[in-house]
């Protein structure tokens, strides 16, 4: 069976979702607070490889874990699940079928832990 990030459809995919996923978070008010002084370019980037590792593309994440990436932001569950909703409905837009997204919101959650509260 193919990876979720070969049936997303690769690099091109994954680039475009980031592309449409940042402008909805840094159009929120709730959350684009935590990107003020971020290099989007490189927070692009970074998304971008973590995103592939994370949905079994090749692995080129070399970021801090996500404990220390989100250390002392004090992230919220109410701001998690907004940068979660704005990753679902990307993946909507870009036609993504709803049993992929859920797999991706699975792998995403998992995550919660790691990034709220630090």
């Amino acid at each position: 069976m193919a990876s979720l990030y070969d049936r997303l459809g690769g690099k091109d995919a994954i680039a475009a979702a980031v592309d449409q996923f940042y402008e909805k978070v840094l159009a929120d008010e709730t959350v684009n607070r935590f990107f003020t002084n971020t290099d989007m370019e490189k927070q692009r980037d970074h998304q971008m490889k973590f995103l592939t590792y994370a949905l079994g593309g090749p692995n080129e994440y070399g970021g801090t874990s996500m404990k220390k990436a989100h250390e002392g932001m004090n992230i919220q569950p109410e701001h998690f699940n907004a940068i979660a909703t704005h990753l679902a409905d990307t993946l909507t837009e870009l036609g993504v079928e709803q049993d992929d997204i859920e797999a991706v919101m699975e792998k995403i959650s998992g995550l919660a832990p790691h990034i709220i509260h630090q």
